[in-house]
C-alpha cells in the first residue's frame, strides 16, 4: 500500500457500477421471457421506453410506484414490467472479473477509490453485501440518495463536494457516453469503458497501472 502522503497526490479513481464492475443488463432477465426472439425483446424495451422509465427509479422513485404507473400505461406487458421488480437480481450475471482485478490493483497501489452510480437504493441493498469490493470504496454515491441521476451535471457537483475533490483530480470510468461527455465538460479525466481489456490498456497508457 502507498503511504497516506502518496495517496494525497494520486488521482481519485471513480467507478460506475452497472456495466463496469457488475454485468448488469435488463436483457439478462428478459431473454428468459422471449425464447430467443431478440427482436421481440428489443421492441418490448422500446415500447415501454425502458431506459427512461428506469432512470426515474435511479433518481429515487420507488419500484412499486414505477411498476404501477407503467403497467397502467401498458397493461399487456404488466407481467414483464412486474418481473423487473420481483426478479431484478436476475439482471446481474455477476461481477466483471477483469474490472475487479483492475480495481484490486488500484487499491493495492494506494489509489483512492470511489463509486458514483445510477442505482436504486432498494436494489443496491440486494447486492451491497454480496460483493466484497463495495467495501473497498472510500465513498459511494448512489443517484437515488440525492434524487439526481447521471448525466445531470448536478450529481457530479454534489459528488465532488462530498469527496472534497476538484474535478481535475478525478478519473471517471463509466460505460455511458452521455455520462462521460458531461464529466469531461466539467473537467474530469475520463475513460469511456468498453471492456476490462480496453480499460487496462488506457490505464497503462496513463502510467496508472
Amino acid at each position: 500500500m502507498a503511504s497516506n502522503n502518496d495517496q494525497d497526490h494520486r488521482q481519485a479513481m471513480i467507478f460506475d457500477v452497472g456495466g463496469v464492475l457488475l454485468d448488469w443488463n435488463p436483457r439478462h432477465l428478459y431473454r428468459k421471457f422471449f425464447n430467443g426472439d431478440h427482436e421481440g425483446m428489443e421492441r418490448f424495451l422500446r415500447e415501454i421506453d425502458f431506459n427512461n422509465w428506469n432512470l426515474h427509479q435511479d433518481a429515487g422513485r420507488p419500484f412499486s410506484e414505477a411498476v404501477a404507473l407503467l403497467s397502467a400505461e401498458h397493461p399487456q406487458w404488466a407481467e414483464l414490467i412486474q418481473a423487473y421488480h420481483s426478479r431484478w437480481e436476475e439482471t446481474i450475471l455477476g461481477p466483471i472479473q477483469g474490472s475487479l482485478e483492475i480495481l484490486a490493483e488500484l487499491r493495492q497501489s494506494g489509489y483512492p477509490l470511489y463509486a458514483l452510480s445510477n442505482f436504486s437504493i432498494e436494489k443496491f441493498a440486494l447486492v451491497q453485501n454480496r460483493y466484497d469490493f463495495f467495501s473497498w470504496f472510500e465513498h459511494i454515491l448512489l443517484s437515488a440518495q440525492v434524487q439526481l441521476a447521471k448525466p445531470d451535471p448536478k450529481i457530479f457537483q454534489v459528488f465532488l463536494e462530498q469527496i472534497e475533490q476538484e474535478a481535475g483530480q478525478c478519473l471517471l470510468i463509466d460505460d455511458s457516453g452521455p455520462n462521460i461527455e458531461t464529466a469531461r465538460q466539467l473537467g474530469f479525466d475520463v475513460i469511456h469503458f468498453q471492456s476490462s481489456g480496453q480499460l487496462r490498456a488506457e490505464l497503462n497508457q496513463r502510467g496508472i497501472l
